[in-house]
């Protein structure tokens, strides 16, 4: 169990959520290797669901005032405490700087939730670290600036693509009240960011990988008939940046010789919208939503498939995916890939080696769609290689080692 006086507190977004079972991997990881730390969640959480990884964190879960105007009085009493705190006036200096280049709501709920973070905090709190770049990580600053703790962040794709750059730039500067270190997901993450640091050494590439006990030995394979039914299943949400609306389109362009089915796992704001594309198009008889699934039911979807499909693109406003991990949850039950060349997806899947890359076209994506069916042996040879690279490179406890040791660090800067 976590101690009564942590000395690290650990901000995220939402607690839990099934879409960022990264996180949760990642957090439960570090509580088995000794660190003690409570969660402290900017929102409540929103899904009915949750997998079985989120009950293994022992500590204590708080939420800070998602609106402030829901818990006006838990906040004025914060405020009057942090307003006390030695380094108050320079937070609140920081914070007017930033509300005048980002004048909105969103900011003002940033000053507010960091007021009582540090007003709450236990004393033995020795050090911050929060997940993602953009919110959490300007409530941590915030925070930490009134109490005169170091902090640190985990970046991961859309807080990264879409912070404006003075905000990521003074995040990474020592001079601005910067991190002591970032750590991100992805090689094009981290060569991002180490362009905007004052030290590139402040930010670290720390892969997610994958926590390989946690899931089934991949299945036993047989090999599929070319001409027999060919199931694929995507998992995602329902947003721009995963390309479903251009998957659905490339459905449409399936020969009626090839007897497909699509299964798709996910919430997402688009749903309706892309219910009815696949209706207009005549194939919403050969796709199956099943909505957000804990983690057995996608795994158990995962070995029944016969092709993990993810057609990631960069959204309009810059979003976009790291390196998703679905897609080596897709490879440890040997479920052959086929995504795009977006941002770090290519730093685990080398197209025709462990899977394909197509372009995002829905011709592009027919083709390639069309080509792994009628090639059961190739599509499974690649699959047999994406388990083997993720076995020799993208295992869980590489990377919890070095994220450890950053931690252990940054709580010894205030001893």
């Amino acid at each position: 169990m976590t101690s009564q006086n942590p000395k690290l507190a650990v901000l995220v977004k939402g607690w839990p959520r099934l879409s960022e079972t990264f996180i949760a991997q990642e957090l439960v990881a570090l509580q088995e290797a000794g660190h003690q730390f409570d969660i402290w969640s900017l929102r409540h959480p929103t899904d009915t669901k949750r997998h079985p990884l989120h009950d293994r964190f022992k500590g204590q879960v708080r939420y800070l005032p998602e609106y402030l105007y829901q818990e006006p009085q838990r906040v004025w009493a914060a405020r009057a405490i942090a307003q006390r705190l030695p380094g108050y006036a320079e937070a609140y200096r920081v914070w007017r700087q930033d509300l005048r280049r980002d004048p909105t709501h969103n900011r003002i709920r940033r000053f507010g939730q960091a007021c009582v973070l540090a007003a709450e905090l236990p004393d033995a709190t020795q050090a911050l670290y929060a997940h993602f770049m953009h919110t959490p990580s300007s409530v941590a600053r915030y925070a930490a600036i009134m109490r005169g703790v170091p902090w640190s962040f985990s970046a991961h794709a859309k807080d990264i693509w879409t912070s404006p750059e003075w905000e990521k730039r003074e995040k990474l500067q020592a001079a601005t009240h910067g991190a002591a270190f970032g750590a991100t997901c992805t090689a094009i993450g981290a060569a991002h960011l180490r362009e905007l640091a004052d030290d590139p050494a402040r930010v670290d590439l720390i892969y997610h990988g994958l926590d390989l006990a946690r899931f089934p030995s991949p299945p036993n394979r047989k090999l599929r008939a070319a001409d027999g039914p060919f199931h694929m299943i995507s998992v995602g949400r329902l947003v721009e940046k995963k390309g479903f609306d251009r998957l659905i389109d490339a459905l449409a362009l399936l020969p009626e010789t090839l007897d497909w089915h699509w299964t798709h796992i996910g919430g997402g704001a688009l749903g309706d919208v892309l219910r009815d594309r696949a209706t207009a198009a005549g194939i919403a008889d050969r796709i199956s939503w099943k909505g957000a699934c804990d983690q057995p039911e996608v795994i158990e979807a995962m070995r029944a498939a016969d092709l993990f499909v993810l057609p990631s693109r960069i959204a309009e406003d810059g979003d976009r995916d790291g390196l998703p991990n679905v897609l080596m949850e897709a490879a440890s039950q040997l479920l052959p890939i086929l995504s795009t060349p977006v941002s770090a997806i290519p730093e685990f899947i080398t197209s025709g080696t462990h899977g394909i890359l197509s372009d995002d076209d829905p011709k592009a994506l027919a083709e390639a769609m069309l080509a792994l069916a009628n090639d059961p042996e190739a599509t499974a040879k690649m699959a047999r290689a994406a388990y083997d690279r993720l076995l020799a490179e993208f295992r869980m406890g590489p990377g919890i080692a070095r994220l450890s040791d950053r931690l252990n660090a940054l709580c010894l800067e205030t001893v």
